[in-house]
């Protein structure tokens, strides 16, 4: 019966269906102790290069939610429609006469999804301001926020918690994921850590320092007890640590609707700008022509960040790119028409990707493991290579396997992801004498998260395996 679904499935996209095989006793343990099933998880593991012809497969075409895994697919559609040299322009439009250093009329400034503008560059963009010879508004800072949909959102409906930067939602004119990030120094002299905020929010009071106290750092946030109830005024119930030294806390801003706008006037006026107006929403009058455009990094650039610490935020604002540059207005229809156009063009139908946003968070998300084999020995084989397995975390070194105890270290390059019920592995993994294989393997169970050991077993099997393992034991049946 798996061998007819797999014909079926994959007839029409010339893909070649492999036997079923056992998993490495090593895996079957480590998920044995976790009690997970077999019958949950699908592994697809080929050696690179040697496209449909797996040396592990099982539950290889099965529908299974990859979590963040599916952040893969996006970014590499969009490194080849766009380019991986590819930017956003957030350009800046003068409406009015400057006169002694006061421009007598409007300022706008248009969003067209840069991933990263960030409190750095939103200082630049400010000083680019200034650089027309004017320090001084007389009218309105007006944003433009157009050129994506607007999407609801609920900052905690992923993992509970709001006030993280990553739960972020989307905008065409997105400042520094809405976020603000705390740095508390402390200097013992005067038994107080001083707190310094960026970016600078107009109308937000912030304390200039939190008291001290002795004792181990542990959670310090906790010790902080920290009130954000209020959006404009943030206090701190608690003491901050000594032995912590100097953190840094980015933490996502509890009104997200009113930041734009206090982002935008804080930092024009931390400069040294003067507002007569105010800032507000709207749209760019069409017989304006902008004055420059801040450019962002490039699309290669953007897919590392990404793919390395699985950012939520930035992969939907990707995703709504690729319909604002082909159809004019970012939307999450247009976009999944895009990529669906895209992936049936490079690996035809019968299993298509079922994509929400491009992050991986939807719980309605599915793909198989063979279709995301056959994507990555696509890229394998692709000259934009480096460009995506390079964006991957690598095991125990960096990203989101920073921290993970890996035996294999180094010894992979591997998208995570990680939902309730889901734990899931997707990239290359590299043997010890040279030979290159591609791994995917997805868990879809409520005990998903205890069976990581049986991930990383998996790894190491698969680091051990030779190359050409797969056609030299037989594992594959006759064309």
């Amino acid at each position: 019966m798996q061998s007819l679904v797999c014909g079926l499935a994959l007839l029409a996209a010339g893909a070649v269906c492999a036997r079923e095989t056992a998993l490495p006793p090593a895996v079957l343990k480590a998920l044995a102790r976790a009690q997970v099933p077999p019958e949950a998880v699908s592994v697809v593991v080929e050696e690179a290069g040697a496209p449909g012809r797996p040396l592990l497969s099982h539950r290889a075409g099965a529908a299974m939610n990859p979590a963040s895994v599916m952040k893969l697919v996006p970014t590499l559609a969009a490194l080849e429609i766009l380019g991986p040299t590819w930017t956003w322009a957030t350009p800046v439009y003068v409406e009015g006469t400057a006169r002694e250093g006061t421009l007598y009329g409007n300022l706008y400034i248009k969003g067209q999804g840069d991933p990263k503008l960030v409190a750095e560059r939103l200082w630049l963009l400010m000083r680019r301001i200034q650089g027309m010879d004017f320090r001084n508004i007389a009218g309105d800072i007006v944003l433009d926020r157009s050129a994506f949909e607007a999407i609801a959102h609920d900052p905690a409906e992923f993992d509970g918690e709001p006030l993280r930067p990553y739960n972020a939602a989307p905008d065409a004119l997105l400042l520094n994921f809405k976020s603000v990030l705390m740095t508390f120094v402390p200097e013992r002299g005067a038994n107080a850590a001083h707190l310094h905020v960026e970016p600078p929010l107009a109308g937000v009071q912030w304390p200039t320092h939190v008291p001290l106290r002795e004792g181990e750092c542990n959670d310090y946030r906790s010790a902080l007890r920290a009130d954000f109830s209020d959006p404009a005024r943030v206090q701190f119930g608690g003491r901050y640590p000594a032995a912590c030294g100097e953190k840094v806390w980015p933490l996502a801003y509890t009104d997200p609707a009113s930041y734009n706008v206090r982002a935008i006037e804080g930092m024009w006026r931390a400069i040294g700008g003067q507002l007569q107006g105010r800032v507000r929403e709207g749209r760019v009058p069409d017989t304006l022509s902008p004055a420059f455009a801040l450019e962002s990094p490039p699309l290669a650039e953007i897919v590392r960040d990404i793919n390395k610490y699985s950012n939520n935020v930035m992969t939907q604002q990707v995703f709504l790119t690729l319909s604002l540059q082909q159809q004019g207005r970012g939307t999450l229809a247009g976009s999944r028409a895009v990529l669906l156009d895209w992936w049936r063009e490079r690996f035809g139908t019968g299993d298509e990707p079922q994509i929400s946003t491009g992050s991986g968070l939807s719980r309605n998300d599915r793909i198989s493991a063979q279709a995301l084999a056959r994507l990555l020995q696509h890229a394998w084989a692709s000259p934009l290579m480096p460009e995506l397995m390079t964006s991957l975390p690598i095991s125990g070194v960096d990203g989101t396997l920073r921290r993970s105890r890996w035996q294999a270290r180094a010894s992979a390059h591997l998208k995570t992801g990680s939902l309730r019920d889901v734990v899931a592995l997707a990239g290359l993994v590299h043997g010890s004498k040279g030979q290159r294989h591609v791994l995917v393997a997805i868990i879809n169970h409520p005990n998903a998260g205890a069976a990581r050991p049986a991930m990383e077993a998996l790894v190491e099997w698969v680091a051990q395996q030779p190359a050409g393992g797969g056609r030299r034991r037989g594992l594959v049946p006759s064309d």
